[in-house]
């Protein structure tokens, strides 16, 4: 009876195991979702010192980390400075910092984390804003230097605390804290200025030209200074040059008219290294009652400079697509902000610092003339027709082409 009762008990124990695994087996266990990524290892500093030869490592070093977790849509959390050099070029307020802002933006970065400063030309006031915007909880710094020696130690004391340094436009000299260079290849902006201004004195006999040069404290001017006497040097005769500081056009103004004093105003062309200090050097020469005014240089293809090619007042300028450079540096600097290393695609150089070679992303200048306004400026949105063609422009403008 005993037995029977046994053989009774595991026939159902048997049977109910058998439907239970007919009904659907194991329960599912929830997976864990990772944590974001919190790695607080700093950036081993450059140590490749070799001046490079034609660019072609692309390679970017290891790109400082950020302890910050990533917001909403893959954005990551955290503030970034940037720290613009100066007013007196119009560049800077209407094209740099706009177009910064707009790329950020577009890729869902939150504006009210974005540091702001203008040093106006003043290195001392650009490192306490440097200071400040670390101290504020910048993460990144994008700097445009007043001096790019000076601005060494703003670079030096960013890397201790562990926020890369993007240097903006002006290479930062003599400090292995730079972690990237974005620029335009600016040798190259001084020959295209050079070589515009020897096609605009064609045909002339041993001309006579005066050099305005760019602020000494800015390593752009040098390399635009060395690029146009690579060019000049042997084929004019450089009657007179001066290095401009500040970029001061008021200064530029003042450097022209001891020119002209000096060579009984004759004078067959003038580079000037941007069109600021082109137009300190025109109103020189105007107020000195030169006519027809000698071919003048320029650069940034700021509307004032646009309009006087267009009136005939100066010769050329060069065009940077600041849009795309400050758009590149935003892009950059979200990439350092997440943590991460920029793509090679977006690293195409490197370019020695006087310290190390630093990864650098250069861009292409162009020459424009009057010939050439509608397929550059006009063609990229830099400028609308409308913001060059006012009034007193209206019929240039209509001469020229530009609607």
């Amino acid at each position: 009876m005993r037995t029977k009762r046994a053989y009774l008990l595991i026939s159902i124990f048997v049977a109910a195991s058998l439907l239970l695994a007919a009904c659907g087996g194991e329960v599912a266990t929830p997976t864990s979702v990772p944590a974001a990524a919190t790695s607080t290892s700093a950036p081993a500093a450059a140590t490749d010192t070799t001046a490079p030869a034609a660019a072609t490592d692309t390679t970017a070093p290891a790109a400082a980390t950020s302890t910050s977790a990533p917001s909403t849509g893959g954005v990551p959390a955290g503030k970034i400075a940037i720290l613009l050099p100066e007013t007196k070029t119009a560049r800077y307020e209407t094209q740099d910092l706009p177009n910064f802002k707009a790329e950020l933006q577009a890729k869902g970065f939150d504006l009210n984390n974005l540091i702001y400063s203008n040093a106006n030309q003043d290195a001392s006031a650009q490192q306490q804003q440097a200071e400040a915007a670390i101290t504020n909880g910048a993460k990144v710094l994008v700097l445009d230097p007043v001096d790019s020696a000076a601005a060494a130690a703003i670079a030096d004391a960013a890397k201790a605390k562990g926020v890369p340094v993007v240097s903006y436009d002006r290479l930062i000299t003599g400090s292995d804290a730079v972690a990237y260079y974005l620029s335009f290849d600016n040798a190259q902006v001084g020959k295209l200025q050079g070589e515009s201004l020897l096609q605009a004195l064609s045909g002339k006999t041993n001309p006579n030209i005066v050099m305005i040069n760019g602020s000494p404290t800015d390593n752009n001017a040098k390399l635009f200074k060395a690029g146009a006497h690579s060019v000049l040097d042997g084929k004019v005769t450089i009657a007179k040059e001066y290095d401009t500081p500040d970029w001061s056009p008021d200064q530029a103004q003042n450097e022209m008219q001891q020119a002209l004093t000096a060579l009984g105003n004759k004078v067959d062309g003038v580079y000037a290294a941007n069109d600021g200090t082109a137009g300190g050097a025109i109103a020189a020469m105007k107020s000195a009652g030169l006519s027809p005014l000698p071919p003048v240089t320029g650069q940034d293809a700021e509307v004032a400079g646009i309009q006087r090619i267009l009136a005939g007042e100066q010769y050329m300028t060069v065009y940077k697509a600041i849009k795309s450079e400050a758009m590149a540096a935003a892009d950059l600097a979200l990439v350092l902000l997440g943590g991460q290393t920029p793509p090679a695609s977006m690293v195409n150089g490197k370019v020695n610092n006087g310290k190390i070679d630093v990864p650098s992303v250069l861009l292409v200048p162009v020459a424009v003339t009057k010939s050439n306004i509608n397929d550059t400026v006009i063609k990229d949105g830099f400028w609308k027709a409308s913001d060059i063609c006012t009034s007193d422009f209206a019929a240039a403008c209509t001469a020229a082409g530009i609607k």
